[in-house]
């Protein structure tokens, strides 16, 4: 891992538009489907948390309730054109209700951790015309349903386009190594997001994102369509408050899922 940030760290000196830690301004990757190409500035940390986060998923034969508590993400910057990540779900609770026998199954588990580096190719303060790469690799501390069940991988291509000072469009690429839903073994996953986000005012951005989702797992195979909604508010320069909307808009996507969440540098 040393040698790969040693050589992404060489590269990213070559690359014009580096913004100097003091002047590049907070970029979360909240609250969007997306995620940010831009890069947390060396010597600063971003904790990302989403306070409460409930999905329903409404299916013919069953409904399941999921509701994820304190789900966080940090990213620490190393270099201006690097950032180490790290992602835990420390609580989520699971309610299935089968619709034939009306039975109920419920369960509370610790969700999985997420370790992973995002490198910035170009204007890492995420101005102008912005892309970065970044791989992860999520670890199974947690147990089903809220875990995987095993180790899981992937690379997320972010990229950002300023069309002026009130509109940015959004492009998120990602390829998983995902995990098998017996819990056993891995397939491949593939998803692209597009977002559009508008400056209500100086402070307020609302953002409009749609996503593809192909999951080719060997028991089911499944392609989900989703659209959402959120509004981020900056309450001061290092810390944002959001709230977003997921809706599902083919029958293999979940039916909806709501959160808030919360942002701050330090």
């Amino acid at each position: 891992m040393t040698l790969r940030y040693g050589g992404l760290a060489a590269i990213a000196m070559l690359v014009p538009g580096v913004a100097h830690a003091e002047d590049r301004s907070y970029c979360p990757t909240r609250p969007s489907l997306g995620t940010t190409a831009c890069t947390i500035a060396p010597k600063h940390v971003s904790v990302e948390t989403a306070i409460t986060d409930w999905t329903l998923d409404n299916q013919p034969d069953r409904r399941t309730d999921t509701v994820l508590l304190g789900d966080t993400f940090v990213r620490v910057g190393v270099t201006d054109t690097i950032e180490a990540q790290f992602g835990w779900t420390p609580y989520g609770h699971v309610r299935t209700r089968d619709k034939a026998t009306q039975a109920v199954e419920n369960a509370g588990r610790v969700g999985d951790a997420t370790l992973g580096f995002k490198a910035n190719l170009l204007h890492p303060d995420g101005n102008g015309a912005s892309i970065a790469v970044q791989p992860f690799f999520s670890m199974p501390v947690g147990r089903a349903p809220v875990g995987a069940g095993d180790w899981g991988a992937g690379v997320i291509v972010p990229a950002t386009l300023d069309l002026s000072k009130t509109v940015n469009l959004v492009t998120t690429s990602e390829l998983d190594a995902a995990v098998n839903l017996s819990g056993h073994g891995r397939h491949i996953a593939y998803s692209e997001v597009f977002g559009v986000g508008v400056k209500l005012a100086h402070h307020l951005t609302v953002t409009l994102d749609s996503q593809v989702l192909r999951d080719e797992d060997p028991e089911e195979k499944t392609t989900q369509v989703l659209g959402s909604a959120s509004l981020a508010w900056k309450a001061r320069k290092d810390l944002q408050f959001d709230v977003g909307a997921v809706a599902g808009l083919n029958r293999a996507a979940p039916d909806m899922e709501l959160y808030v969440g919360i942002s701050r540098r330090f």
